[in-house]
């Protein structure tokens, strides 16, 4: 699928990950619509980058939000081609530790805006793709966001991992749901990305992570994931799959 002149709905599109796809995006000649709950940030990005970019605030768990989302996307750009979900949270706690059981509302609250919230966006998206013309066998593009937690999730990760395990596992079976209508559906499985939540880390936490990479032996950076949310979006022939941009840290001795 060609880019230029698509509309894209990115969630999370107002800092971090999501925002540095928008910025690709919309320098390839697309027009995106920031579904993201910080309105200030989301705001600013529209005022920076112009009129080919639209803000929403969304709550991605929530059916009614997100739906009304969906139509403003439809009545300010009239079509939704590309859906790449980013928006998530992390909130690190051990199962069982010295202050007790990870409680259930955290866990909850982690798989709602993580798994549930990823499908509930990408669902209604899909909705609307389906109405658009085929072009070369397509009417859309959905990329989701995973995370290697989803396979080698460490201590206090437990719902982290779970609800991007559940990203990883459900690629496949709603790829296979929408290729009669022509949407691709793939995930993208980041490793340590170097996005705003690391700014607050010390140096030398920063030195050890990079260490972890064995080549190269650095963080990640958030335009490598929107490169490679490009290259899925234009490549007509990967479908159903999970894609993991991590720098290869699965190989570091054990």
């Amino acid at each position: 699928m060609k880019i230029e002149h698509s509309v894209a709905v990115i969630t999370g599109g107002a800092s971090g990950l999501g925002l540095a796809t928008v910025e690709k995006f919309v320098s390839l000649g697309a027009k995106v619509a920031i579904f993201d709950f910080n309105e200030t940030l989301g705001l600013a990005v529209v005022e920076r980058l112009g009129a080919q970019v639209m803000f929403v605030k969304v709550n991605v768990a929530d059916e009614d939000s997100v739906q009304a989302a969906i139509d403003q996307t439809i009545a300010h750009f009239g079509a939704i081609h590309i859906c790449i979900n980013y928006a998530g949270i992390g909130n690190a706690g051990k199962t069982l530790g010295k202050k007790g059981v990870l409680p259930l509302a955290d866990f909850n609250k982690v798989l709602q805006v993580n798994l549930v919230g990823t499908f509930n966006v990408l669902r209604l998206a899909a909705e609307q793709m389906a109405k658009n013309e085929l072009v070369d066998g397509e009417r859309g593009v959905i990329i989701n966001t995973a995370s290697v937690a989803a396979y080698e999730g460490q201590i206090g990760q437990a719902a982290y991992s779970a609800s991007k395990g559940g990203v990883v596992g459900m690629t496949l079976p709603i790829a296979r749901d929408l290729a009669s209508y022509g949407i691709r559906v793939n995930t993208i499985v980041p490793g340590l990305i170097h996005t705003p939540m690391f700014d607050s880390l010390e140096p030398n936490v920063i030195t050890a992570l990079s260490a972890t990479v064995l080549n190269p032996q650095r963080l990640g950076r958030p335009d490598e994931i929107a490169h490679t949310a490009v290259y899925i979006v234009e490549n007509g022939y990967v479908n159903g799959e999970c894609i993991r941009v991590d720098g290869g840290i699965r190989m570091q001795p054990r």
